[in-house]
């Protein structure tokens, strides 16, 4: 084959590319790659896919070349030596590229490792058969062993590259699914379980140690907690400060909205996982079961997780007859199934002012088949254990509260399958109580408030190693914080006035609240008491303060009255697709969105948002509220602008309000608040036209900037 210029040109150039990559490698560790020729190796993933393209077809081509029909034909031998060298060109310059790239941060680990080398090995596997192809030692099995090496390195690193850039077993993923055992929730971690899967699944493709974007792993505890080039990942106890649920929940046209567009995105049970651990302060350690089984992080978890393997405990005795029980059971007393298919029985007492002693001797008919009986807070004293040693099977034992003291207790030794037994805040006798010691099958006795010195608990728990006695809370003198108050109101758009219903677990706690947006002190706050009422829209702040203890977090909570609903609802100017929640009647619904915007009960967009009401019978109305979010992290922001339009019909709206909130500042707090907006005196309304106006342009401060922000609705109320 006669050389043409270009052909010398370009083997030159090839030759050079080949001395550069050896250059890097030997020396990279050293070189520093400069600002202005990042966009270069950024180019890598660009056009990496052409000479994997052109290489595979020289080998093709390669490896037929000495059969008899192709080896005497010239276009055939010209076309395919050059392949092979537009081939090895293109390699070169993607291969100094991926190099360039490798310099920033975020890639590092054994991954980019294998594929660098992989990529280089193509390079100069390809460069080799290029110049050895035309020599007399070249023969058909050099030529097809040769071919065959560049494809299986081709493969290799673009295995690599692709779990680089998609995660861990990207190709192999959709046919290959290792089985990965549930963790029974009796035995599972928050984070190691239910946290940490999210992660792997939906994150790690791009924050690994080999491909540590933005400077940020989620590979580890110790790499969440450090965060990454944007500071830290998350706040415990303040999720609607962290960057984490910040970022997975920006609109899906952000830049900055985890996981990228395009990547498998975090499922609403997944977003809320994360909220809820957060929100409980992110615990390492934390058990799933060591959580309120009405918790709703248990409660999501629980989805993730093997149901606890239990076996069911089988009896040796006959079913109760099923009149005999009907029977017994009365508006005070209830008799239910231990278990589904099981004889055995829970028997459940209430009501102290009914309580007598014959209610537990009229048992006797299914004395055998009881397994669980409840006494809490009924006025049990020490001679009715006689009776309760009657029911022989019984495993459960409930004692809180009652009036025994623990001085008949050796009447319950009969009791050989008894496994708990709660005495919480029974007052018990010291000398009664060690008869506890010829309950041979005891295994969790509960003795908190019960009276006994700390040091004899100590006693009974040395002499019984097998019990475990639960002695509650120790007060070591050092003060500790108050949880919250509680709002028992469970309706919090009103059509009435309401009574204010705040409670605390811990007796002698007094709650100050406010009404005013502040935050309530000890001394000059209102003190509540039964009997507040709430008629109005109002912003209630509650703490809890009791001398020796630290005073509570702040509880807030709105209350919103609603006095008309319109009869028809709908948008001149929508939502955002994704945040359209269901359709405009969701901002009549009554139904309060919370704190996470992507729930679907808000409404959000970065356009000018405008709703159409209309009513059948003429209202009065006197102030519309819009109910907003305002969260600065995923750059939504109250209106910038308000306008209520109303009149007697769509032709003859006039402006009736204008409301613009104050100009927004870097450190304003996540809120939900209700924009008031008071109308002028028009007489009675058919038609509304409200108008919400996005910020437009992002502050300076503002991380995105030089875009629209959001607003979100989740309500429109009408007094």
């Amino acid at each position: 084959m006669i050389k043409t210029r270009y052909q010398g040109f370009a083997e030159n150039l090839l030759f050079a590319l080949n001395i550069f990559i050896i250059f890097f490698l030997l020396f990279g560790g050293g070189i520093v790659i400069p600002q202005w020729l990042q966009p270069m190796g950024r180019m890598h993933p660009l056009i990496i896919h052409f000479p994997i393209v052109v290489l595979i077809m020289a080998m093709v081509l390669e490896f037929f070349r000495f059969k008899e029909r192709f080896s005497t034909e010239k276009l055939y031998q010209d076309f395919t030596s050059y392949l092979w060298l537009t081939g090895a060109l293109f390699a070169g310059v993607t291969a100094i590229m991926g190099l360039f790239l490798s310099k920033e941060q975020g890639y590092d680990g054994d991954t980019v490792q294998w594929h660098k080398w992989f990529g280089v090995i193509v390079v100069f596997v390809s460069t080799l058969i290029y110049w050895c192809r035309s020599t007399g030692w070249y023969n058909q099995k050099i030529a097809r062993s040769g071919a065959v090496a560049v494809v299986l390195c081709l493969v290799i690193a673009g295995h690599y590259g692709a779990d680089i850039t998609h995660g861990e077993n990207f190709i192999l993923a959709p046919v290959w699914h290792p089985e990965k055992k549930l963790v029974p929730i009796d035995k599972a971690l928050v984070f190691q379980d239910v946290v940490e899967p999210i992660f792997e699944n939906k994150c790690n493709s791009c924050h690994n140690p080999d491909k540590t974007k933005g400077g940020l792993r989620l590979t580890d505890e110790k790499a969440l907690l450090k965060g990454g080039k944007d500071g830290k990942l998350f706040v415990a106890g303040q999720p609607q400060l962290s960057l984490l649920l910040q970022r997975i929940h920006m609109p899906d046209g952000e830049k900055k909205h985890m996981p990228p567009s395009g990547k498998p995105q975090l499922t609403a049970d997944e977003m809320n996982l994360l909220y809820l651990w957060i929100k409980e302060n992110a615990d390492f350690k934390r058990k799933v079961i060591d959580l309120p089984a009405s918790d709703s992080l248990r409660v999501i978890a629980a989805n993730y997780l093997k149901p606890v393997e239990e076996t069911e405990e089988q009896f040796d005795f006959a079913a109760a007859d099923d009149k005999v029980i009907k029977q017994l059971n009365n508006n005070y007393r209830v008799i239910y199934p231990w278990a589904q298919n099981s004889p055995g029985l829970g028997v459940n007492i209430y009501n102290k002012k009914t309580y007598q002693p014959k209610m537990l001797e009229d048992l006797s008919g299914i004395k055998k088949q009881v397994v669980s009986l409840d006494l809490n807070k009924m006025p049990v004293k020490d001679a009715e254990l006689k009776t309760i040693a009657g029911f022989v099977n019984l495993r459960i034992l409930n004692l809180n509260f009652t009036d025994v003291t623990g001085a008949n207790f050796k009447v319950l030794s009969s009791l050989k399958y008894l496994r708990t037994l709660s005495l919480a805040g029974t007052k018990l006798d010291l000398q009664g109580i060690k008869a506890i010691s010829e309950l041979k099958s005891l295994t969790k006795v509960a003795l908190w408030d019960t009276g006994l010195p700390e040091n004899e608990i100590a006693g009974l728990q040395k002499s019984n190693p097998k019990i475990d006695f639960i002695k509650g809370f120790k007060d070591d003198g050092k003060p500790i914080k108050l949880n919250d108050p509680q709002v028992k109101n469970t309706a919090f758009v009103i059509t009435k006035p309401v009574g204010l219903e705040l409670v605390h677990p811990i007796k002698g706690v007094e709650i100050r609240y406010t009404t005013d947006g502040t935050d309530p002190d000890s001394v000059k706050s209102m003190l509540y008491k039964p009997g507040v009422i709430i008629a109005q829209n109002t912003n209630i702040k509650a703490k809890a303060y009791k001398p020796g203890w630290y005073g509570s977090d702040v509880l807030q909570v709105n209350f919103y009255k609603s006095t008309y609903t319109p009869d028809s609802i709908s948008f001149i100017a929508g939502p955002n697709e994704k945040y359209s929640g269901d359709g405009a009647k969701t901002l009549i619904d009554k139904d309060l969105g919370g704190n996470n915007f992507g729930n679907g009960k808000w409404i959000g967009s970065q356009k000018d948002l405008v709703v159409y009401l209309q009513f059948k019978q003429p209202v009065d109305l006197h102030t519309v509220t819009l109910n907003c979010m305002r969260n600065m992290g995923s750059q939504i922001f109250l209106p910038i602008g308000i306008e209520v339009w109303g009149g007697a019909d769509a032709a003859h709206l006039k402006l009736l309000s204008t409301v613009k909130p104050p100009v927004p500042e870097k450190n304003d707090p996540f809120t939900l608040k209700g924009m008031d907006c008071k109308l002028a005196a028009s007489g009675k309304l058919s038609c509304l036209k409200i108008i919400a106006k996005p910020i437009q342009n992002l502050p300076v401060w503002d991380p995105v900037k030089k875009q629209p922000g959001w607003v979100f609705l989740d309500e429109i109320f009408l007094n």
